[in-house]
């Protein structure tokens, strides 16, 4: 049986797109949680003042940790 890890691994595999969508979401939730957890209670910090900011930055910030050189990511069988 395979563990989770591995069926994620293989679903992520399968496109690029998958893996770029399933980053900019967990960078979205990051960045709402770092609006809500340490924002900036004087509205003078222009990312951590605003939750939609602050998630489209996070969002942003996941999809970045996708781009690459462009080679799809191969599996060991």
């Amino acid at each position: 049986m395979k563990s989770v890890f591995e069926k994620v691994k293989t679903y992520l595999a399968g496109s690029i797109w998958r893996m770029r969508i399933l980053f900019s979401l967990l960078g979205a939730l990051g960045g709402y949680a770092y609006y809500y957890y340490v924002g900036c209670a004087s509205g003078t910090c222009p990312i951590s003042s605003n939750p939609y900011i602050s998630t489209l930055y996070g969002a942003g910030m996941g999809l970045i940790l996708t781009i690459g050189n462009g080679k799809k990511i191969q599996q060991k069988t």
